[in-house]
């Protein structure tokens, strides 16, 4: 008999929520009767889960900028994750959680060194959370091209999860993981999730009311021969919003919990593995073509990030906001690398290496001096701080969210208006070069269908607090040591 397994991968993430001025959580009135929203989903998914043990039993991926508000918010409940993952680990030599780029950013739709700093950033911050380096990473929103797969080859990831609709193969065998060959002799391994089963858990809550009955009746017969060869091992990755257990569906944690935990009376026929621990004893033999520009959750390719779509309808400021936040960001990547490249001839290695100080484990200074290799005045030190402050906040103004839905007026759009207006603040800052005019005309385009409101008033009431900040509190200098 062949050998059958399967899969539940669950995605977690929240966008950064701090306020760049207090560093805490603001307010959210629609997360009532919560404070904010993290906190709201954290008491109804992240905290049961860990406590009913289902991080160890499925795979999934936990992004940093959720990491980061757990560990403050509840470190026991995130204490309770990582010991989970890790007896995985060192029971089996693989972990069952993957890597997640630290920003949640549409990959595709950013330049190389962007996506090798979201990718080497997550890689870091998954090693020094987990304690061990990941052998997955899940793409956000599995939005995939051919470049962002060889980045991912070339920092040693041995596999992603993809829908089966971006593979070129429009019959993809899903029970099987794949080579993709991403060039120069390099590849790397994909799994097509089973869109049936994803598609049970994710949106048809009565499928998911009864652990026994989705074993039944949607499980088992998926595991049937099919027309596959007996002696055939078949893995079925069922991919979904780990937020749906317990959060968007009330009680799906505790049907995580029994599917995963209960013996059923069918042990031969199936068991629950992971993508990491399925490749020791089953590695890809067959090859497989993606399609470039395709993600899991939008069939239009990555047009719902970057224009209006027939997935969100009225996203017609979508282009707009796309417009102006690229021009804010070549705008600091050219302040950048013109003044850190009299020190190095490759100063986005600085930015790379910036995780270290992101994570404690090193002062700015130190940075500085180590990445570059020489001694510099405090002007200069205090110039490059600045600058690496900006690259901080440009990388979190792509965060994917604030595309996503059909109204510029929502929390996560204003989230990463408030972020362009941060890194444009610290660009003035550092050389003198105001570009708030320029920036705030560009955003001026971007409005609500539904409230009128603009980016540009977005943009400038967080450029009026820090001018106000600044004025009332003149004789505080960045101390380059705190970073």
């Amino acid at each position: 008999m062949s050998e059958k397994a399967v899969c539940i991968h669950g995605h977690y993430y929240q966008p950064v929520r701090e306020d760049p001025l207090t560093g805490e959580v603001p307010k959210e009135p629609g997360a009532h009767p919560y404070r904010n929203w993290n906190e709201r989903i954290h008491d109804q998914c992240y905290r049961p889960n860990a406590e009913l043990g289902n991080f160890e039993k499925i795979s999934f991926d936990l992004g940093p900028t959720l990491i980061n508000w757990m560990i403050s918010y509840d470190p026991a409940t995130f204490a309770r994750i990582v010991e989970q993952e890790r007896r995985n680990y060192q029971r089996f030599g693989v972990g069952n959680g993957m890597a997640q780029p630290y920003h949640h950013t549409i990959l595709p739709l950013a330049n190389r060194h962007d996506k090798i700093t979201q990718i080497r950033w997550g890689i870091a911050d998954f090693e020094y959370r987990f304690g061990h380096l990941p052998a997955g990473l899940w793409l956000p929103e599995a939005a995939v091209d051919m470049e962002t797969l060889q980045i991912l080859a070339d920092e040693g990831i041995e596999f992603t999860i993809l829908a089966p609709w971006q593979s070129e193969d429009s019959q993809v065998d899903v029970g099987q993981p794949y080579w993709v060959d991403v060039g120069e002799n390099r590849r790397i391994t994909v799994f097509f999730y089973e869109a049936e089963l994803s598609m049970r858990v994710s949106f048809d809550p009565l499928a998911t009311s009864n652990g026994d009955r989705f074993m039944t009746e949607f499980i088992l017969p998926r595991l049937s021969t099919n027309g596959h060869p007996s002696d055939e091992a078949r893995l079925y990755i069922i991919a979904s919003d780990g937020e749906l257990y317990g959060h968007h569906q009330p009680f799906r944690d505790k049907f995580l919990y029994y599917l995963t935990h209960r013996e059923f009376s069918h042990p031969r026929l199936v068991q629950f593995t992971y993508p990491g621990l399925w490749l020791r004893q089953h590695p890809a033999s067959r090859t497989a073509r993606i399609r470039e520009n395709t993600s899991w959750s939008c069939h239009h390719g990555v047009a719902r990030w970057k224009e209006a779509c027939p997935c969100a309808p009225n996203g017609d400021w979508k282009s707009k906001l796309r417009q102006a936040l690229d021009w804010v960001a070549l705008k600091v990547d050219e302040q950048f690398v013109n003044s850190i490249s009299p020190y190095t001839d490759d100063p986005w290695q600085l930015l790379y290496a910036y995780i270290e100080v992101l994570h404690g484990k090193i002062s700015v200074r130190e940075l500085i001096q180590r990445e570059l290799n020489q001694s510099l005045e405090e002007d200069q030190l205090h110039r490059i701080d600045l600058l690496l402050r900006a690259q901080l906040y440009k990388q979190r103004m792509f965060t994917s969210c604030g595309w996503f839905f059909e109204d510029f007026d929502r929390i996560e759009p204003r989230i990463v208006v408030v972020s362009a207006a941060q890194a444009i603040w610290w660009v003035r800052q550092a050389t003198g070069i105001d570009l708030i005019p320029a920036a705030k005309e560009r955003l001026a385009e971007v409005r609500s269908w539904r409230s009128s409101l603009r980016g540009d008033q977005v943009f400038m009431n967080h450029i009026e607090r820090l001018r106000y900040e600044q004025l009332s509190f003149p004789f505080v200098q960045s101390d380059i040591e705190r970073f």
